[in-house]
């Protein structure tokens, strides 16, 4: 049903696209854990060159690890601390060209050589983030936070 996703054309459009089986697939579906384990899924499957794909949740003041793709990864992260709590703490998106020099960055696959992180709120407070990493230096784009912010946007409509 679903194919990896090629870049050779119209990359804004397949984001758009994605979004859009994001909220096909999740139309009706109430439980947050089956949404985001959904989520994750379509986006290691869509997306390229990644090799971790999941969702921290906020509780407790940090970070627990929620649902993802990948191999297993680090439980608890504080807020402000790595990409993802920088991204938490600010709420603004972390995209890293180098996670080798990002200050704090936390070294949960030594394969990872990119990361984005884009914050996810829920009646307007922090909700946790959204956590894509590569083993591709630069591998991330502005049009790719563009499009993940997109999707970001779109999944939390469902949460």
């Amino acid at each position: 049903m679903f194919e990896k996703m090629t870049f050779a054309g119209d990359l804004p459009a397949q984001y758009t696209l994605l979004s859009k089986q994001l909220a096909a697939l999740l139309d009706g579906e109430t439980d947050d854990i089956a949404i985001l384990s959904n989520a994750s899924a379509l986006l290691n499957q869509f997306l390229d060159d990644v090799n971790w794909c999941g969702f921290y949740l906020y509780k407790e003041d940090e970070l627990l690890l929620g649902p993802f793709q990948g191999l297993p990864a680090c439980v608890h992260i504080a807020i402000g601390r790595g990409v993802c709590g920088t991204a938490a703490k600010s709420m603004e998106t972390q995209l890293v060209t180098d996670v080798h020099s990002f200050a704090g960055h936390i070294a949960c696959d030594a394969a990872t050589n990119s990361e984005i992180v884009v914050p996810l709120s829920k009646d307007g407070a922090l909700y946790g983030v959204l956590d894509i990493d590569s083993p591709t230096t630069g591998r991330f784009t502005n049009t790719d936070k563009e499009g993940i912010e997109l999707f970001a946007r779109t999944l939390e409509k469902f949460l």
